[in-house]
């Protein structure tokens, strides 16, 4: 029986299942073994956020036998812009939701983009470990921090008469774009005029905040955790970044992180569809190890069955 086929008859068996099911358990997908797609493409590009992820999530992929993923770490904006202008990449990395407007450009190259929610992160700010004074900032004194305070000390006296020096995420990046969002006043991007160091490289901004310790910047949990030898998180509002804050939505920067692709493209190209579901079945196990946070039963649930309904649309 053709391997597509076959993986269809399965989806549906679980189809059936899952909906019997879904409100008590969490959602199983198929198998699927990763030796019956070791040709073809899958072209992944966008988040510098969850690039470790998929990238960790295509290694397990590849160590089993599928074919190798391509992927590019250039931000959401500019994975979007992949994806729904330019039609180039099969999956889009994003650690913000979908835009209207993005989601408008889909539309008119055929492509539905349908969501799929892959765990949760706390976008971390960090300074250097030489840094011995900055331990928790409130959200109007990050805002500060990040657009008119020159020196440390306009902030606290307490603090050195020493110029902040920032590093963040390039203007591309969902990262740029939800710290935007929650830390300042909406239409307004502040950030901008503090003079920042950008780049959509994650590991020059690690280089950069630790080069000296009046230095601040932010990114994704993984990149700190990979890092924390150099670096120190910072508390906001009194409440640390962990797995129980991130969870509750208490740390005032968690935030979740998606993959994004289109049911024409997964049933074009099997070997996307299956490393999707692999990627869904599979992706609690390797989270916590990358740096990031399991998304809720509820969120990972959902995102499956979105799966399965991307799947049933082929038949």
């Amino acid at each position: 029986m053709h391997i597509r086929k076959l993986l269809t008859i399965l989806l549906l068996l679980a189809l059936a299942t899952a909906l019997a099911s879904a409100s008590e358990a969490d959602l199983e997908l198929p198998e699927v073994d990763p030796l019956d797609y070791s040709e073809g493409e899958i072209i992944i590009a966008g988040s510098s956020t969850v690039f470790p992820l998929s990238e960790r999530m295509a290694e397990r992929w590849t160590d089993e036998g599928g074919v190798a993923p391509s992927i590019a770490s250039i931000g959401s904006g500019a994975g979007f812009e992949r994806f729904c202008v330019e039609g180039e990449t099969d999956i889009s990395n994003a650690s913000r939701p979908i835009k209207d407007s993005e989601r408008e450009s889909c539309k008119a190259i055929g492509r539905e983009p349908i969501e799929f929610r892959v765990g949760a992160d706390a976008l971390a700010v960090t300074v250097s470990s030489a840094n011995d004074f900055v331990n928790d900032v409130t959200l109007e004194e990050l805002a500060l921090i990040f657009s008119s305070a020159e020196a440390w000390s306009d902030l606290r006296a307490e603090w050195p008469n020493e110029a902040i020096q920032r590093f963040i995420p390039g203007t591309d990046s969902g990262t740029f774009d939800y710290f935007v969002e929650v830390v300042f006043d909406e239409d307004e991007e502040p950030i901008l005029s503090a003079n920042p160091q950008l780049s959509e490289d994650d590991n020059v901004l690690v280089q950069g905040i630790a080069g000296g310790p009046y230095a601040i910047g932010f990114f994704g949990y993984a990149y700190y955790v990979e890092n924390q030898d150099a670096l120190r998180i910072i508390s906001i509002e009194g409440i640390e970044a962990n797995a129980q804050t991130t969870d509750d939505g208490s740390y005032p920067l968690a935030r979740p992180l998606f993959i994004y692709s289109d049911a024409g493209i997964m049933a074009e190209k099997p070997q996307v569809a299956a490393f999707i579901n692999f990627y869904l079945a599979r992706v609690n196990d390797e989270l916590v190890d990358v740096g990031y946070f399991p998304a809720s039963a509820s969120a990972l649930n959902a995102a499956k069955q979105a799966f399965l309904d991307a799947m049933m649309m082929d038949m």
